[in-house]
This record gives C-alpha cells, structure tokens and sequence, in this order.
C-alpha cells in the first residue's frame, strides 16, 4: 500500500482519488497519518485535485498543534491504497535490513538489546492511544441526545463569467466534515454574464461554523472569489 511519490503529479493523483470520500488519511479525525503524509508534500496540491487540497488546507491549521494530535506515526508506505508501491518505505525497509544483520555480525554487541527502548515506546505510544480513544468515547457517550443543528444558504462567488462553476461546485462539495451534509443548489445570475452558486447545508453547531466553512471555501482561490451567508435559519 501507499501512495507513491507524493512530490510528483501521479502521487497526488493518488492521494487526490484516495480522500474522495474520506475527510482524513484514518479515522474520523486529524491524527499523526495525516500528519506524516502532509509532511511529505513538497507543496500544495494543485486546484483541480480539489480533494487533496481541501485536505491539505485543513491538516495545515492544525500544524502549531501538531504534535498533540492522536496516534503513533508509521512509515509512509503503510497509509493509502493498497497495491501502490512507496518507494521511500522501501529504502527504508532496506536499510533497517542493512542495519539488523551488520548488528547480528557484531560479536561485542551480543547481549546489547538495540531495540528495547523502542519496544517500550511503542508500548507507551500505544498506552496513551487507548487512552485517548477511551477518552474521547467518553465524551460521546455523555453528549446530550439533543444535538443543536441550522440550516445554512450559501452565496458561492466566482471570479468572473469565465469560471468553470460545475467545478466551483464539486470543490464545494468536496470540502466533508463531521456535522456537514450538502443540500441542494443552483446558479443565480449576478449581472454581466457572471452566475453565482447558491448551495444549501446542514451543519451541526457545535462541529461546524461559518467561518470555518468560509475558510475551506476560498481554499479554492483559483475558482472562488468570497463566500457570504445568505440565509441562517436554527434548526
């Protein structure tokens, strides 16, 4: 599994088609595989892979916090699809290789155990992941059954006549979200040629803002000129 060369068009290709339907590299929230894989991107994606840079856009606020983020990190190679090959993984696999038998010729180091103080902080890495994940499904199981919602309507502006706004709109759409479902929508003309995309959502309040969504929106600069609010109705 992997996505290949993620400096490279066919590895963000990759990576692009992979979060078509995923909002994170695993789980249902930013972790240290999103963390792994976004440090290995040269630069940002380009628009047209608009689910590759939604998800770029989105691990990059949370780069000042990085490091509290839940998970162990693994070898790139291991996230992804399966059946693509990683060739930094394989370097590294070869290497360890490398190093394994030179320490297995060393006669001197017989009773030195090299990989102890790895053992036990792959222990203690996985100690305090339970311990988050039984956290946090604390905090679910005593969320209030009620759960605030609003209807929200959206003005989606292009930059000029010339955008493509069937593209504007699957950007739109690809930007998933725990407490974000899309609704219906439909171009509105502005004057001059130029149509607007008015789309409809549902969010959960507590998950989901407007200033979030907007920040996600205008992410995509190469079709979105400004997101405003045209309608909030509390559900």
């Amino acid at each position: 599994m992997g996505f290949g060369d993620l400096k490279a068009p066919s590895g963000l290709k990759v990576l692009n088609d992979f979060l078509a339907d995923r909002s994170y590299v695993e789980g249902h929230v930013p972790s240290q595989a999103d963390v792994a894989v976004f440090e290995a991107i040269a630069t940002p994606p380009p628009a047209e892979l608009c689910h590759a840079l939604r998800w770029f856009n989105h691990i990059k606020s949370y780069q000042s916090q990085k490091n509290s983020l839940p998970g162990v990190k693994k070898p790139l190679g291991q996230y992804g699809p399966a059946g693509v090959g990683d060739s930094t993984a394989a370097v590294a696999q070869k290497g360890a290789a490398a190093a394994a038998a030179a320490a297995a010729d060393d006669d001197d180091d017989d009773e030195v155990d090299l990989f102890g103080s790895d053992d036990e902080e792959d222990a203690e890495a996985a100690r305090l992941k339970e311990e988050r994940v039984a956290a946090y499904a604390a905090r679910k199981a005593n969320k209030p059954t009620l759960i605030a919602k609003s209807s929200i309507l959206l003005d989606v502006k292009p930059w000029d006549d010339e955008t493509d706004m069937a593209k504007l709109e699957e950007c739109v759409r690809s930007i998933q979200m725990d407490g974000l479902v899309w609704g219906q929508s439909k171009l509105v003309p502005v004057g001059y040629g130029i149509k607007k995309l008015q789309i409809n959502c549902v969010v959960e309040d507590e998950k989901v803002g407007t200033d979030l969504l907007e920040e996600h929106i205008t992410a995509f600069e190469d079709f979105v000129q400004s997101m405003d609010v045209a309608a909030f109705n509390k559900i």
